[in-house]
Protein backbone atom coordinates (compact mmCIF):
# COMPACT_ATOMS: atom_id res chain seq x y z
CA UNK A 1 0.00 0.00 0.00
CA UNK A 2 1.47 3.20 -0.84
CA UNK A 3 1.63 6.37 1.79
CA UNK A 4 1.64 8.90 -0.85
CA UNK A 5 -1.54 8.13 -2.73
CA UNK A 6 -3.12 10.55 -4.26
CA UNK A 7 -6.76 11.51 -5.23
CA UNK A 8 -7.46 13.72 -8.02
CA UNK A 9 -11.02 15.12 -8.07
CA UNK A 10 -11.97 15.60 -11.84
CA UNK A 11 -13.38 18.94 -13.47
CA UNK A 12 -14.20 18.01 -17.61
CA UNK A 13 -15.13 20.75 -19.16
CA UNK A 14 -17.00 20.49 -22.44
CA UNK A 15 -18.61 24.10 -23.52
CA UNK A 16 -17.74 25.86 -20.55
CA UNK A 17 -19.71 23.57 -18.26
CA UNK A 18 -18.56 20.90 -15.99
CA UNK A 19 -19.57 17.46 -17.31
CA UNK A 20 -18.91 13.50 -17.26
CA UNK A 21 -19.39 11.42 -20.04
CA UNK A 22 -20.35 7.37 -19.98
CA UNK A 23 -17.91 5.53 -21.26
CA UNK A 24 -16.23 8.61 -23.04
CA UNK A 25 -19.71 9.50 -25.54
CA UNK A 26 -20.25 12.70 -26.21
CA UNK A 27 -23.93 12.18 -26.59
CA UNK A 28 -24.10 10.48 -22.98
CA UNK A 29 -23.29 13.76 -21.20
CA UNK A 30 -24.48 14.81 -17.91
CA UNK A 31 -23.72 18.80 -16.83
CA UNK A 32 -23.20 18.86 -13.17
CA UNK A 33 -21.99 22.67 -12.74
CA UNK A 34 -22.13 25.71 -15.51
CA UNK A 35 -19.46 26.72 -12.88
CA UNK A 36 -16.59 25.48 -13.18
CA UNK A 37 -14.87 27.84 -10.60
CA UNK A 38 -17.27 27.29 -8.29
CA UNK A 39 -16.65 23.19 -8.01
CA UNK A 40 -13.02 23.76 -8.24
CA UNK A 41 -13.11 25.94 -4.95
CA UNK A 42 -15.36 23.15 -3.71
CA UNK A 43 -13.00 20.18 -4.05
CA UNK A 44 -10.07 22.94 -2.69
CA UNK A 45 -12.43 23.56 0.62
CA UNK A 46 -12.58 19.37 0.83
CA UNK A 47 -8.63 19.22 0.79
CA UNK A 48 -7.63 18.57 -2.33
CA UNK A 49 -3.95 18.80 -3.24
CA UNK A 50 -4.17 18.13 -6.79
CA UNK A 51 -7.18 19.14 -9.51
CA UNK A 52 -7.51 16.67 -12.50
CA UNK A 53 -8.89 18.86 -15.33
CA UNK A 54 -9.67 18.02 -18.83
CA UNK A 55 -10.57 20.09 -21.60
CA UNK A 56 -12.80 17.29 -23.40
CA UNK A 57 -13.40 19.74 -26.32
CA UNK A 58 -9.99 20.16 -27.04
CA UNK A 59 -9.39 16.37 -27.27
CA UNK A 60 -12.26 16.25 -29.49
CA UNK A 61 -10.57 18.76 -31.55
CA UNK A 62 -13.03 21.00 -31.02
CA UNK A 63 -12.08 24.97 -30.27
CA UNK A 64 -13.90 26.22 -27.38
CA UNK A 65 -13.56 29.94 -26.04
CA UNK A 66 -15.77 29.15 -23.02
CA UNK A 67 -13.59 25.95 -21.44
CA UNK A 68 -9.77 27.82 -22.15
CA UNK A 69 -11.37 30.69 -19.44
CA UNK A 70 -12.38 28.50 -17.55
CA UNK A 71 -9.28 26.62 -17.76
CA UNK A 72 -7.45 30.09 -16.54
CA UNK A 73 -10.32 30.85 -13.70
CA UNK A 74 -9.77 27.09 -12.36
CA UNK A 75 -5.63 27.75 -12.38
CA UNK A 76 -5.83 30.99 -10.60
CA UNK A 77 -8.29 29.92 -8.37
CA UNK A 78 -6.27 26.80 -7.78
CA UNK A 79 -3.30 29.23 -7.14
CA UNK A 80 -4.12 31.21 -4.59
CA UNK A 81 -4.61 28.14 -2.01
CA UNK A 82 -0.88 26.33 -3.52
CA UNK A 83 -3.30 23.54 -5.31
CA UNK A 84 -1.58 21.86 -7.89
CA UNK A 85 -3.50 21.06 -11.44
CA UNK A 86 -2.79 17.95 -13.69
CA UNK A 87 -4.36 18.90 -16.99
CA UNK A 88 -4.95 17.29 -20.45
CA UNK A 89 -7.01 17.36 -23.55
CA UNK A 90 -6.28 18.96 -26.77
CA UNK A 91 -2.50 19.34 -25.87
CA UNK A 92 -1.36 18.02 -29.60
CA UNK A 93 1.73 20.11 -30.48
CA UNK A 94 4.72 21.86 -28.24
CA UNK A 95 3.13 25.38 -28.61
CA UNK A 96 0.17 23.99 -26.50
CA UNK A 97 1.62 22.28 -23.87
CA UNK A 98 3.87 25.42 -23.13
CA UNK A 99 0.82 27.42 -22.95
CA UNK A 100 -0.38 25.58 -20.17
CA UNK A 101 2.92 25.56 -18.47
CA UNK A 102 2.56 29.70 -18.30
CA UNK A 103 -0.79 29.56 -17.59
CA UNK A 104 0.52 27.91 -14.25
CA UNK A 105 -0.35 23.91 -15.15
CA UNK A 106 1.99 22.20 -12.60
CA UNK A 107 1.97 18.73 -14.99
CA UNK A 108 0.17 18.27 -18.26
CA UNK A 109 -0.87 14.91 -20.08
CA UNK A 110 -0.25 13.58 -23.46
CA UNK A 111 -2.23 11.23 -25.19
CA UNK A 112 -3.03 11.28 -28.99
CA UNK A 113 0.77 12.83 -29.33
CA UNK A 114 2.00 9.87 -28.11
CA UNK A 115 1.43 7.55 -31.21
CA UNK A 116 0.47 10.57 -33.69
CA UNK A 117 3.12 12.67 -32.86
CA UNK A 118 6.18 11.00 -30.84
CA UNK A 119 8.34 13.62 -31.54
CA UNK A 120 6.30 16.05 -30.22
CA UNK A 121 5.82 14.16 -26.55
CA UNK A 122 9.18 13.01 -26.61
CA UNK A 123 10.77 16.35 -26.81
CA UNK A 124 8.43 17.88 -24.22
CA UNK A 125 9.56 14.93 -21.63
CA UNK A 126 13.12 16.20 -22.37
CA UNK A 127 12.45 19.39 -22.04
CA UNK A 128 9.94 19.54 -18.99
CA UNK A 129 10.89 16.68 -17.30
CA UNK A 130 9.38 12.98 -15.99
CA UNK A 131 7.61 14.69 -12.87
CA UNK A 132 5.79 17.96 -15.14
CA UNK A 133 4.61 15.45 -18.02
CA UNK A 134 2.48 12.68 -18.00
CA UNK A 135 1.01 10.19 -20.29
CA UNK A 136 -2.43 9.43 -20.86
CA UNK A 137 -3.05 6.23 -21.75
CA UNK A 138 -7.03 4.98 -22.44
CA UNK A 139 -8.00 1.48 -23.36
CA UNK A 140 -10.96 -0.23 -24.85
CA UNK A 141 -10.20 -4.34 -24.46
CA UNK A 142 -6.90 -3.49 -23.86
CA UNK A 143 -6.35 -1.29 -27.09
CA UNK A 144 -4.86 2.11 -27.04
CA UNK A 145 -7.61 5.15 -28.18
CA UNK A 146 -6.97 8.32 -29.06
CA UNK A 147 -8.76 11.67 -30.37
CA UNK A 148 -11.11 11.69 -27.45
CA UNK A 149 -11.67 7.93 -27.62
CA UNK A 150 -13.37 8.73 -31.36
CA UNK A 151 -10.11 7.12 -32.88
CA UNK A 152 -8.96 3.25 -32.55
CA UNK A 153 -5.21 1.99 -32.63
CA UNK A 154 -4.03 -1.65 -32.74
CA UNK A 155 -1.50 -0.80 -30.18
CA UNK A 156 -1.86 -2.38 -26.71
CA UNK A 157 -1.64 -0.03 -23.98
CA UNK A 158 0.76 -2.25 -22.00
CA UNK A 159 3.31 -2.39 -24.77
CA UNK A 160 2.83 1.73 -25.20
CA UNK A 161 3.52 2.24 -21.54
CA UNK A 162 7.05 -0.35 -21.43
CA UNK A 163 8.11 1.51 -24.61
CA UNK A 164 7.40 4.91 -22.76
CA UNK A 165 9.16 3.94 -19.29
CA UNK A 166 12.32 3.45 -21.76
CA UNK A 167 12.26 7.06 -22.92
CA UNK A 168 12.24 8.59 -19.49
CA UNK A 169 8.06 8.74 -18.37
CA UNK A 170 7.88 8.34 -15.09
CA UNK A 171 3.93 9.07 -14.43
CA UNK A 172 1.04 7.72 -16.33
CA UNK A 173 -3.20 8.00 -16.45
CA UNK A 174 -4.69 4.59 -17.27
CA UNK A 175 -8.31 4.56 -18.11
CA UNK A 176 -10.28 1.55 -19.01
CA UNK A 177 -12.67 3.54 -21.20
CA UNK A 178 -15.41 0.58 -20.83
CA UNK A 179 -15.61 1.52 -17.05
CA UNK A 180 -15.31 5.20 -17.40
CA UNK A 181 -18.34 7.32 -16.23
CA UNK A 182 -20.37 4.26 -15.22
CA UNK A 183 -19.41 3.83 -11.64
CA UNK A 184 -19.02 -0.16 -12.25
CA UNK A 185 -16.09 -0.60 -10.77
CA UNK A 186 -12.18 0.34 -11.38
CA UNK A 187 -10.50 -2.22 -13.41
CA UNK A 188 -7.75 -3.26 -10.81
CA UNK A 189 -6.38 -5.85 -12.61
CA UNK A 190 -5.31 -4.59 -15.42
CA UNK A 191 -4.40 -1.37 -13.77
CA UNK A 192 -2.23 -3.35 -11.79
CA UNK A 193 -0.82 -5.47 -14.45
CA UNK A 194 -0.23 -2.60 -16.50
CA UNK A 195 1.49 -0.46 -13.38
CA UNK A 196 3.94 -4.03 -12.92
CA UNK A 197 4.77 -4.44 -16.36
CA UNK A 198 6.03 -0.66 -17.01
CA UNK A 199 7.73 -0.25 -14.08
CA UNK A 200 5.73 3.43 -13.90
CA UNK A 201 3.65 5.39 -11.50
CA UNK A 202 -0.16 4.78 -12.66
CA UNK A 203 -3.08 6.37 -12.12
CA UNK A 204 -5.96 4.31 -12.18
CA UNK A 205 -8.83 6.00 -14.07
CA UNK A 206 -12.73 5.40 -14.75
CA UNK A 207 -15.21 3.11 -12.79
CA UNK A 208 -14.94 4.16 -9.04
CA UNK A 209 -18.24 3.90 -7.01
CA UNK A 210 -17.19 3.54 -3.99
CA UNK A 211 -14.99 3.89 -1.08
CA UNK A 212 -14.29 0.22 -1.32
CA UNK A 213 -13.06 0.64 -4.96
CA UNK A 214 -10.40 3.73 -3.87
CA UNK A 215 -8.87 1.25 -1.27
CA UNK A 216 -8.23 -1.29 -3.87
CA UNK A 217 -6.38 0.51 -6.21
CA UNK A 218 -4.80 1.79 -3.19
CA UNK A 219 -4.10 -1.90 -1.54
CA UNK A 220 -2.90 -2.48 -5.30
CA UNK A 221 -0.03 -0.29 -4.91
CA UNK A 222 -1.49 2.41 -7.82
CA UNK A 223 -0.39 5.78 -7.27
CA UNK A 224 -3.03 7.33 -7.24
CA UNK A 225 -7.09 7.55 -8.18
CA UNK A 226 -8.73 10.02 -10.73
CA UNK A 227 -12.59 10.44 -9.04
CA UNK A 228 -15.39 11.57 -10.93
CA UNK A 229 -18.86 11.22 -11.45
CA UNK A 230 -18.40 9.09 -7.79
CA UNK A 231 -18.11 12.72 -6.39
CA UNK A 232 -20.54 14.40 -8.68
CA UNK A 233 -23.38 11.80 -7.67
CA UNK A 234 -22.45 11.45 -3.65
CA UNK A 235 -21.40 8.24 -3.97
CA UNK A 236 -18.16 9.04 -2.03
CA UNK A 237 -17.31 12.32 0.02
CA UNK A 238 -14.23 14.04 -0.66
CA UNK A 239 -14.03 15.74 2.66
CA UNK A 240 -14.63 12.38 4.85
CA UNK A 241 -12.06 10.79 2.13
CA UNK A 242 -9.15 13.43 2.66
CA UNK A 243 -9.97 12.85 6.37
CA UNK A 244 -9.51 9.17 6.65
CA UNK A 245 -6.60 8.81 4.47
CA UNK A 246 -4.84 11.90 6.66
CA UNK A 247 -5.90 9.53 9.66
CA UNK A 248 -4.84 6.28 8.37
CA UNK A 249 -1.38 8.25 7.62
CA UNK A 250 -1.11 9.37 11.39
CA UNK A 251 -1.88 5.78 12.47
CA UNK A 252 0.49 4.19 10.34
CA UNK A 253 3.50 6.82 11.81
CA UNK A 254 2.27 6.39 15.02
CA UNK A 255 3.37 1.94 14.77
Amino acid sequence: MRENFIIYPAIDLRGGQVVRLSEGDPNRQTVYSLEPVEQARKFIEAGAGWLHVVNLDGAFGEADAANAKAVSAILRTAARDNVLVQFGGGLRSLADIEQAFDLGVQRVVLGTVISEAPSVFETALQRWGADRVAAGLDAREGLLQIRGWKGSTKLRAVDVAIELRQKGLRHLIYTDISRDGLQGGVNVAATKALADASGLQVIASGGVASLEDIEQVQAAGLAGVILGRALYEGTVGLASLYQRKESKQGKEKEN
